[in-house]
């Protein structure tokens, strides 16, 4: 089987004729689509994690609109953000899809269930947050400060993305490894534009508003949510409060685990993806 590392960059041109970057695992049954967190691109997904979902299913990843090798306007808010993926979606003929949002991400797939719930089979929610909630109108000083800088050091992104113990940060080190391991035809580097528009977005998802609260139980497909136990960026006590406005999810917190829980236990997490998405 080709590895996520090793797979072509594929384009795909939307009904208005814009052009989405996307990478496809191949294989049969219902595909799961990934969303990609703040300033990611194709490139930022740990292939390791890729290949273990891929072992009974097809993967998607893609570029936002204007994000990567996209083409179009980068999205000022998660709502726009996620017209752009329909517009994704649309392309590619898909009638229904799985969903698995990372970060900003979980954001977008919220949306897509909310305004698309026929599009949708199951949701997947890792470091995640409803919107509105108080306490999420944009992130701690020492996270943007880490991640918002013009060139994110490797420093910085385990900071962030990894737990302070010695095994959560040399996890973190190996993740980067198989993410730089691809040498040639890498994705487009995301740009300043890109992280100023997504910072928009996520703090335009967290002014606080208690009545949006309620939109999200209106998300009634079955969803898994999921979160490191010691995230700075999205803390876990957002999922806690996701999972129980929603009226079908399962909730699952992982280990000395931060941002990236999903690269650090992307064995355990892929498993578990898996046999949460094979639930009749």
């Amino acid at each position: 089987m080709t590895t996520y590392a090793e797979l072509e960059n594929l384009k795909v041109n939307s009904e208005d004729g814009l052009s989405f970057a996307y990478r496809d695992t191949g294989g049969d049954g219902q595909p799961i689509v990934l969303f990609q967190h703040f300033r990611g691109n194709l490139d930022s997904w740990d292939p390791a994690l890729v290949d273990e979902l891929a072992v009974n299913r097809r993967v998607i990843t893609f570029d936002y609109q204007g994000v990567g090798g996209s083409e179009g306007n980068i999205a000022h808010t998660i709502g726009e953000t996620a017209a752009g993926s329909l517009r994704f979606l649309g392309a590619m003929n898909f009638e229904q899809v799985d969903l698995l949002g990372f970060s900003i991400g979980s954001f977008v797939a919220q949306e897509i269930a909310l305004t698309r719930p026929e599009v949708v089979g199951r949701v997947v929610l890792a470091s995640s947050a409803p919107k509105g909630a108080c306490g999420m109108h944009g992130w701690a000083a020492d996270v943007i400060g880490a991640v918002g800088t013009p060139q994110t050091t490797p420093e910085e992104y385990i900071s962030v993305f990894f737990a302070p113990s010695d095994a959560s940060r040399k996890a973190g080190q190996e993740a980067l490894g198989r993410m730089y391991a691809r040498r040639e035809d890498r994705d487009k580097a995301t740009n300043w534009d890109c992280r100023m528009a997504q910072y928009d977005a996520v703090c335009e998802w967290g002014i606080p508003n208690h009545s949006l609260l309620e939109r999200v139980a209106a998300i009634d497909m079955p969803t898994f949510v999921a979160n490191g136990d010691s995230d700075p960026m999205i803390l876990p006590r957002y999922s806690y409060l996701l999972a129980g406005l929603l009226p079908d999810a399962k909730l699952k917190i992982y280990p000395d685990a931060a941002h990236g829980f999903l690269f650090q236990h992307y064995s355990e997490f892929a498993a578990d993806v898996n046999e949460f998405l094979s639930m009749s």
